[in-house]
C-alpha cells in the first residue's frame, strides 16, 4: 500500500505538472521563472545543515527496537530533537547571512527588482526550511513504525493541494511568491499532521534526561559522510543552474530546469519502491547481517524498478520530443537532450538505489562518499567548460560523465568486491528483462518513424499503445512467475476484477 499509494502521489504530481508547468512558464515568464528556480536550489542547501543525521534515526532507532529498549527510543528522540531544533535555528542564521549577500552569490546579471524579488522568496524559503527540521524527527519515526499509509496519504494531499491553491494566486498577479507562500504553507500543515499523528496515534515519548550524547560521536562518524553525500547530491542536480546563471543568465536557467524537472520526477518514480523498504533493510542487517538475503531483497525491487523505469524512459526518448514541444511550446527544444543526458546515465543507480541504504546499515558508505565527493568537483569543472558552448546541454553533460563514472562503473564494482553482495547475479537478473524491453524499442523506432505525432490525442495515443506492447512484451518473455502472481494479486484486489 505504501508502494502504491507513492505511485498514486507521482501520477498527481505528474499530472498536475503537466498542467501547472506551461501556466507557470506563461504566468512568471522566463525571467522570473528562472529567478524562482535559482532562488529555490540556493536556498535548498541549507537543507545540508541536517548532517545526515535523518538517515541515522531509523538506523538506531533499528537496534533499540529489536532490543525492545522503550526508553532508548524516547532518549533517542528526545537527543534528535534537541539536535534538530539547533539545525532549526541555524538555518535561520545561515539563511539571514544569504539574504544579506544576495547580490554576490546571484552576480550581476540580476536587475535591482529581480535581487529585491529574490530576496523576499529567499526570507519565505528559508522559514520553510526552518520547519523542515523538526519535521524530519516526526517522519522518521513514522518511516521506523512503517506507518506508510498516513505518510503517503499526506504527499499525496500535499500535490493535490499546491497547483489548486497556487494557480488563483498566481492568476491575480502575485507570481513566484505565491508560489513559494503556498508551498511554504503546505509544509506548515504537513509539519503540524506528523505532530499530531506521531504524539496520539504512536505515542511517540520524549525523554530529555539521561541523553546519551556519546552516541553523537558514533553517530557523526556515521552521518558525515552521508552529509558529504547530501553535499555531492546538491552539487550535481542544483549547480547548474546556478552556474547557467552567473555565466549566461536566468533565461538558460528557465530551459535547463524544464529538462531537470523531468529528470526529477524520474528519480521519484524509482524511490517510490526502495523508500518503504528502508526498515527491512535495517532490520536484516541489525538481526543477521546476511549478504544472500539483502541481495535477494535487491534483486526484486530492482527488477520492479527497471520495470517502470525503463517504460519511462524508452517512451520518453521515442515521444519525449513532441512531449517537450507541447508540454511548454518551442523554444525548450534543448530541455529534450537534457532530461535525456540525466536520465539514462542515472537509471542505473536508480535500479540499485536500495544499495545505498544497505551500505548505510551496514556502515560502509564512506568510500563511496568520497569518490562522488571527487567526481562532483569534477562535473563543475566539466561543466563550466562546456556551458559557453552549448549552453543547458553543456551543463548536463558534465554531470552525465560524472554519473556514468560513480553510478555505473565504480559502484558496481564497490557494491560485489566491498559490500558483499553478489553483482552478478543481479545483473543476470535485471538481463532477464532486456530482450523484452527491445522488442518495445523496435516498435517504437518503427511508430515513429511512421506515424506523425503532433497533437496530444497523437501523444496520448501513441504513448498507449507504445505502453501496451511493453506491458505484453513484459508479461510474456520478461516477468518471472513472482512478479505475475504480484500483479495478478493487485488487480483482484480492484473493484470488479475476480
Amino acid at each position: 500500500m505504501g508502494v502504491l499509494l507513492t505511485y498514486v502521489s507521482e501520477a498527481i504530481k505528474i499530472l498536475t505538472t503537466l498542467v501547472y508547468t506551461p501556466l507557470l512558464l506563461k504566468l512568471l515568464g522566463d525571467s522570473e521563472h528562472g529567478i524562482y528556480q535559482t532562488v529555490s536550489s540556493t536556498v535548498a542547501y541549507l537543507s545540508l545543515l541536517s548532517l545526515g543525521f535523518g538517515s541515522a534515526y531509523v538506523r538506531y532507532h533499528s537496534k533499540y527496537y529489536v532490543k525492545g529498549d522503550e526508553n532508548g527510543i524516547a532518549r533517542l528522540n528526545g537527543m534528535f530533537m534537541l539536535v534538530f531544533g539547533t539545525m532549526s535555528l541555524v538555518c535561520l542564521i545561515c539563511g539571514g547571512a544569504m539574504i544579506g549577500n544576495a547580490r554576490a552569490i546571484f552576480g550581476d546579471k540580476l536587475t535591482a527588482a529581480e535581487l529585491e524579488r529574490s530576496k523576499l522568496l529567499m526570507i519565505i524559503l528559508i522559514l520553510s526550511m526552518a520547519m523542515t527540521f523538526p519535521n524530519s524527527v516526526f517522519n522518521c519515526y513514522v518511516t521506523a513504525h512503517e506507518k506508510f499509509i498516513f505518510q503517503k496519504l499526506l504527499i499525496v494531499v500535499q500535490n493535490l493541494l499546491n497547483p489548486c491553491l497556487t494557480l488563483p494566486l498566481l492568476m491575480l498577479g502575485y507570481g513566484s511568491v505565491a508560489v513559494v507562500s503556498v508551498s511554504a504553507a503546505l509544509t506548515a500543515v504537513v509539519f503540524v499532521s506528523n505532530l499530531f499523528f506521531c504524539l496520539k496515534r504512536l505515542k511517540m515519548k520524549f525523554c530529555f534526561r539521561g541523553l546519551e550524547f556519546s552516541l553523537l560521536k558514533e553517530m557523526g562518524a556515521f552521518t558525515f559522510f552521508i552529509f558529504l553525500n547530501q553535499i555531492i547530491d546538491q552539487v550535481n542536480w542544483a549547480v547548474d543552474k546556478f552556474l547557467l546563471l552567473r555565466m549566461i543568465g536566468p533565461a538558460m536557467v528557465s530551459i535547463y530546469s524544464v529538462g531537470g524537472q523531468i529528470n526529477s520526477l524520474y528519480i521519484q518514480m524509482s524511490t517510490a519502491v526502495s523508500s518503504v523498504f528502508i526498515p527491512k533493510v535495517n532490520q536484516i542487517v541489525a538481526k543477521s547481517d546476511d549478504n544472500q538475503a539483502l541481495t535477494q531483497l535487491m534483486t526484486k525491487v530492482g527488477r520492479v524498478q527497471f520495470l517502470i523505469l525503463m517504460l519511462i524512459l524508452t517512451g520518453f526518448v521515442f515521444f519525449g520530443k513532441s512531449f517537450v514541444h507541447l508540454w511548454v511550446g518551442a523554444g525548450y527544444d534543448e530541455a529534450y537532450l537534457v532530461a535525456l543526458l540525466l536520465m539514462v546515465p542515472v537509471t542505473v543507480s536508480l535500479v540499485q538505489n536500495l544499495g545505498i541504504e544497505i551500505q548505510r546499515a551496514k556502515n560502509k558508505h564512506r568510500v563511496r562518499s568520497v569518490v562522488y565527493a571527487c567526481l562532483a568537483v569534477a562535473n563543475i569543472g566539466l561543466s563550466i567548460l562546456l556551458i559557453p558552448r552549448w549552453g543547458s546541454v553543456g551543463a548536463a553533460a558534465g554531470t552525465a560523465i560524472s554519473l556514468v563514472v560513480g553510478n555505473i562503473l565504480f559502484m558496481n564494482w564497490y557494491y560485489h568486491y566491498k559490500i558483499g553482495l553478489d553483482m552478478v547475479a543481479f545483473w543476470k537478473e535485471i538481463g532477464k528483462l532486456i530482450p523484452a524491453t527491445a522488442i518495445a524499442c523496435a516498435f517504437g523506432w518503427v511508430y515513429v518513424r511512421f506515424v506523425p505525432v503532433g497533437s496530444w490525442l497523437m501523444l496520448l495515443v501513441s504513448v498507449a499503445a507504445f505502453a501496451a506492447v511493453y506491458a505484453a512484451a513484459m508479461w510474456l518473455i520478461g516477468l518471472n512467475d513472482y512478479e505475475k502472481q504480484l500483479v495478478k494479486k493487485f488487480l483482484r484486489k480492484l473493484p470488479g476484477v475476480k
